[in-house]
């Protein structure tokens, strides 16, 4: 019985609080969007978005270019310009 409590608080320490830690992060930078932010998506695309709906946002890619996607495809903020 012991060593199976070890191995759930191992298991707890090193997979699941880790990966609840980044969930969080990631949902507040979510939360946080807004128009003309610079992003990048996790396909490597960079765009500045340009409109945000409950579960979409449309990204400028290029001049005149826009992609809808999900805001869940989101990466991370993107400090430099987009262009």
């Amino acid at each position: 019985m012991f060593p199976m409590i070890i191995l759930f608080a191992v298991l707890y320490f090193f997979i699941l609080r880790p990966q609840a830690k980044s969930a969080r992060v990631k949902e507040d930078f979510i939360s946080k969007l807004k128009v003309g932010d610079n992003v990048i998506t996790n396909g490597g695309i960079l765009g500045k978005i340009q409109g945000i709906t409950e579960k979409f946002v449309t990204l400028e890619i290029s001049d005149g270019v826009r992609v809808k996607m999900l805001k869940s495809q989101l990466a991370a903020p993107f400090a430099g310009e987009t262009k």
